[in-house]
């Protein structure tokens, strides 16, 4: 039995962090390695996958010198025969020399880039804040294609598939020497070459083994490579990184993955250069923001096992402020400008005042008088936009200003019959024709005869505020035409014709006024319900009409009209109900009874209805016929009297017409009043509030003084 051959194959299986004292397998550490991976089950089934039939298994177990029936336990059907889940060394290497082996190796400890960090205000140096997150996975995928340049290393996990007249898979994991072992062809050096320089390699040595592998068309056997899982490589990070120290990362990993493994940079970072040093090369150096800025990765270092990435202090910095797209703290690398600087910060913003920038500098120390006087002030104006190439120093502050407001900035104004009224924006030669477009042309019932200017004065000796002037207009101002040309709207003062007005320029901060048609409104809607002829809606046809002329217009009262009942409803104002005497405005046109209308009023005449209505707490709630003359009490009488918990002082009458009287009882020689309800009319008698029991013992005590004073006097009087 080879014993050699089988011996290297599991020293390669085991985790390369493992003491080569300690690197001959136990029992146990394999026992555990196939119940990780599912068991006996498992191993059937990655037999299964192999394609190999059972004779074909036993007959290369014969060939690499092991017993044929060594792995006879696990070639039956899935779910037969109960197996132990301990396996025997001899077995572990019989089914790693076939491809099919168990991997015993132990996951390394890998950074992968998901931590927890600590939140943090939001920095104000450009760049930090985007290596500053509660989570982030920025480490390359362990497994999957790797790209052409990738060089084989010690822990990389190989898959060599074999095709054609011999059908075999092997999985290869490289060793710390940097060589595979193949069942059938041996160890086969291939660290540090590329998958197509190993590929030429195992033409080669493949060929001894397989006689159908050769280059070309006339190939029996063909075979591909690939790399299943990547090794980790361990790198060290350090200067100013937020968690310095070392790190396990993918072997596909870069300059910024090990910077966010470190938990990104301080703001004393200097982005510009990000060092890559590596033992027997000069320094490799990385700008952050070829990638911050432009998402240029192509000089991003892939790191090699010992690498050092450093971060070095800031060296120049300054700040811009103001309206910038994105005002912050920029390193500025060597021969850097003004315009390199505002062009990091995403250039100017639409509000930017782009006529001048400031530069405040920080004075060299032999420059400087006292301390209060440190700093200067640079005026950079800008032609057309352009910036200069200024130098800058560190700790200079760039301060690009905004345009100032509209109230700050010239205006006209408008106002009055527009759609728009308001301010808009002056410009030399602006005409009074474009500020009412501005506006959105008048309104319905505008007056385009003339408009008014009030123009600052010149002369202001005199305590002037301003000078009014006034402005011909005509017909081409009105904006709602159709489609030949015709004014579309209602009618109104007739205007002058097109182009009889000349174009009047204006000058920053006049206001002007877009007269109101005098007179003008629209049609004054007015209701009338009830018992009339022709009940409905009236537009009033003057400001003169009256309620009789309505009545009038709506035909007059029919037969069974009450008009001593009308309801009459105002909108205007929330007024509500008014009481109107109907029949007297009716005789008399001139009383005050009849009065004007106004948009919105409501009147109803009501049908005569000889009946009163009696409700509240009255014994028999109920209609009782009207009688003429009859007051409250005959009302609540025939109802059947106050009820026991009623309060009859207090029984109030409203009429139809929607007037209230409330009855008021006499006090000794004070009379009261009794209302009397009228047709249609309703008798409310309200109830008693509950109250408390309370001792009147002094009240009568008093009241009965006050009458005997009373009565004194009255005799005394008479006497």
């Amino acid at each position: 039995m080879k014993r050699a051959p089988i011996l290297a194959l599991l020293l390669a299986l085991l985790p390369a962090a493992v003491p080569v004292a300690a690197q001959q397998p136990t029992p146990a550490q394999l026992q555990s390695a196939v119940q990780q991976n599912g068991g006996p089950e498992a191993i059937r089934a990655r037999i299964r996958e192999s394609g190999l039939t059972p004779e074909q298994i036993r007959s290369r177990l014969r060939a690499s010198g092991y017993r044929a029936s060594l792995l006879d336990d696990y070639l039956g059907e899935e779910g037969g025969a109960e197996v132990s889940a301990e396996i025997s060394p001899d077995q572990a290497a019989a089914m790693a020399a076939l491809g099919i082996g168990v991997d015993s190796t132990e996951a390394q400890p890998v950074e992968t880039g998901m931590r927890t960090v600590t939140a943090q205000p939001k920095s104000g140096v450009f760049g930090v804040d985007v290596f500053r997150r509660t989570t982030t996975q920025f480490l390359p995928l362990l497994s999957g294609p790797v790209p052409p340049d990738y060089r084989i290393g010690p822990g990389d996990r190989l898959v060599l598939i074999l095709t054609g007249a011999v059908e075999l898979t092997h999985q290869l994991s490289v060793t710390r020497e940097g060589f595979v072992v193949i069942p059938q062809v041996g160890q086969i050096y291939l660290s540090q070459l590329t998958i197509d320089e190993a590929k030429s390699v195992l033409y080669e040595r493949l060929g001894r083994v397989y006689s159908g592998v050769r280059r070309g068309s006339s190939a029996s056997v063909t075979f591909e490579l690939s790399i299943a899982n990547v090794r980790a490589v361990q790198v060290y990070v350090v200067g100013e990184v937020s968690q310095p120290g070392a790190y396990q990362v993918s072997a596909l990993g870069t300059t910024l993955t090990a910077l966010y493994a470190a938990g990104g940079v301080t703001e004393r970072a200097n982005l510009r250069r990000v060092e890559v040093r590596r033992a027997g090369s000069p320094p490799t150096s990385f700008d952050l923001y070829d990638y911050l800025l432009q998402g240029d990765v192509s000089k991003d270092v892939r790191l090699q096992n010992g690498d050092v990435v450093f971060v070095g202090v800031r060296e120049r910095r300054a700040v811009v402020l103001g309206k910038v797209r994105r005002p912050a703290s920029y390193d500025l690398a060597a021969g850097e400008t003004l315009a390199d600087l505002i062009g990091a910060a995403g250039g100017f913003s639409a509000e930017a005042a782009q006529g001048r920038v400031a530069i405040h500098r920080i004075l060299p120390a032999d420059s400087r008088t006292t301390d209060p006087v440190a700093r200067s002030v640079i005026d950079v104006e800008l032609r057309r936009g352009v910036i200069p190439a200024i130098g800058l120093e560190d700790g200079d502050s760039v301060v690009v200003d905004a345009l100032p407001g509209l109230a700050g900035s010239y205006y006209v104004s408008v106002v009055g019959m527009v759609a728009k009224p308001g301010r808009y924006p002056w410009h030399e030669g602006m005409t009074l024709r474009e500020l009412v477009n501005l506006g959105r042309g008048p309104v319905i019932g505008a007056d385009l005869r003339e408009a008014e200017i009030a123009r600052l004065p010149v002369d202001r000796s005199q305590g002037q505020l301003a000078t009014t002037v006034r402005v011909p207009l005509d017909s081409t101002f009105l904006y709602q035409r159709d489609s030949a040309g015709r004014y579309v709207g209602p009618a109104g003062t007739p205007f002058p014709a097109s182009g009889s007005a000349p174009e009047v320029i204006l000058q920053p901060f006049d206001n002007v006024l877009i007269f109101r048609q005098p007179d003008f409104e629209l049609q004054r809607i007015v209701t009338v319900a009830g018992e009339v002829r022709f009940p409905g809606t009236y537009a009033l046809r003057s400001r003169n009409e009256r309620l009789s002329d309505l009545i009038t217009r709506a035909g007059g009262l029919t037969d069974r009209a009450y008009p001593e009942g009308v309801q009459f409803l105002r909108t205007v104002d929330s007024i509500g109900r008014i009481n109107v005497d109907l029949p007297a405005a009716l005789r008399n046109p001139q009383s005050r009874d009849n009065v004007f209308l106004q948009p919105g009023d409501s009147v109803v005449v009501p049908e005569f209805q000889p009946s009163v209505k009696v409700a509240g707490a009255v014994n028999s709630p109920g209609s009782v016929l009207w009688q003429p003359g009859r007051n409250l009490s005959y009302y609540i009488g025939a109802a059947g009297g106050v009820a026991e918990n009623g309060n009859g002082d207090r029984a109030s009458v409203q009429q139809a017409n929607g007037e209230i009287e409330t009855r008021r009882g006499g006090f000794l020689f004070f009379g009261g009043n009794n209302p009397e309800p009228a047709a249609g009319a309703t008798v409310f008698v309200p109830v008693k509030p509950v109250q408390e029991f309370r001792d009147r013992t002094g009240l009568y005590v008093a009241l009965a003084s006050v009458l005997a004073s009373t009565a004194t006097i009255i005799i005394a009087l008479n006497q």
